[in-house]
């Protein structure tokens, strides 16, 4: 395994329609089967999704596609390489 974090994004995604903890874990269990995606936390009380991922594997449109995949809607997001 590769130790190079050069790549490594994290993402914040806002999110739209969770309503309590079985909403967090469907996202969570969809953004963490996405190759490259390293780490993910979901709060339904914020709406939003905080996303560490390869930008060499993943690319944030995947990302939001994967949560509108599961019924929810995405209404933005903030971009920035991790530290």
């Amino acid at each position: 395994m590769s130790t190079d974090v050069s790549k490594d994004q994290l993402v914040l995604i806002a999110i739209q329609g969770m309503h309590c903890h079985k909403c967090e874990i469907a996202i969570t269990k969809a953004l963490s089967a996405i190759p490259g995606v390293f780490e993910v936390e979901v709060d339904f009380n914020s709406g939003q999704a905080s996303v560490l991922f390869d930008a060499s594997r993943v690319q944030v449109s995947h990302l939001v596609a994967a949560v509108n995949d599961t019924g929810y809607q995405t209404t933005g997001f903030t971009q920035r390489e991790a530290v």
